[in-house]
């Protein structure tokens, strides 16, 4: 047990280490990488001592670390199971809007994990071409321009219709995304609505018969391990029916991803988020 925590600490900082070299030092949460590390040497030089000291160390202490911990691991196991198997597949074809939830623009470019985004709302709108994209990310304070506007520019290079996308660039985390382009796409429907009762029409008596207008249907696109906590945050904030679209992450910072995300769904559960 103390070799496995011994190397479980070093591949963490090694892990670490990758990160940084990979998507460099700014990397959001990555420092929880070395947090593991000191854990497990903690725990492992814990181990030890108990081992050689047993008469003097009280039985409620080991017995209470091991609880913690075994814990901390089954929140996780739990909380990654709904995360990938909790989404039922859905049929997602021709929805009126679709939220693309944004992620880090750098200097040199939108990231990984925001072209995977991007690339799966090119082939979505391919095959849905009546779809409005909602493009939701403000700019950062190391972001050189609004995740929104880089994704359109990426999205219009790349053949689709600038008509097709509205932006939406106050949001900086995932729940302003969803509030946000929850009020573009209201704000939409109010302009189509005033354009068709402003428009010159011309009505036969008898013709046409007045209905309801009907309810329209959102979905939203964000990386594998997001659409989860995506999903159960536009139900709070008044999306009740929304219909999840997923892309592949970064293989690299997979692992990565799934603890972060872990840890972003605990705390919007707690803060009332979701």
């Amino acid at each position: 047990m103390i070799w496995l925590l011994w190397l479980t600490a070093v591949l963490c900082v090694i892990y670490y280490i990758v990160i940084v070299i990979y998507s460099g030092l700014t990397t959001s949460f990555s420092l929880i990488w070395l947090f593991f590390a000191v854990i497990c040497m903690g725990l492992a030089a814990g181990w030890e001592a108990y081992i050689k000291h047993k008469d003097k160390v009280p039985l409620w202490l080991p017995v209470s670390v091991v609880t913690m911990c075994c814990t901390g691991v089954l929140v996780f196991a739990v909380v990654e199971i709904l995360v990938f198997t909790g989404v039922a597949a859905r049929d997602t074809s021709n929805l009126d809007y679709v939220i693309v939830l944004g992620a880090r623009v750098k200097d040199t470019g939108i990231s990984k994990s925001l072209k995977k985004r991007l690339d799966k709302a090119v082939e979505y709108v391919d095959k849905n071409p009546g779809t409005i994209l909602i493009l939701s990310g403000a700019k950062g304070e190391d972001e050189p321009v609004a995740e929104a506007v880089a994704m359109r520019d990426y999205l219009v290079y790349n053949g689709v219709r600038e008509e097709q996308l509205i932006l939406e660039t106050r949001s900086h985390s995932t729940v302003e995304n969803i509030a946000y382009s929850r009020v573009a796409i209201e704000e939409d429907q109010a302009r189509k609505k005033a354009h068709r009762q402003n428009g010159p029409d011309i009505i036969i008596p008898g013709a046409f018969e007045e209905v309801p207008d009907k309810p329209i249907r959102i979905g939203v696109l964000t990386s594998d391990f997001h659409v989860f906590r995506a999903e159960q945050i536009a139900e709070k904030w008044g999306i009740p029916d929304i219909y999840g679209i997923s892309c592949g992450s970064d293989p690299v910072l997979f692992i990565h991803f799934c603890v972060r995300e872990c840890a972003a769904i605990l705390k919007d559960k707690l803060v009332g988020n979701m």
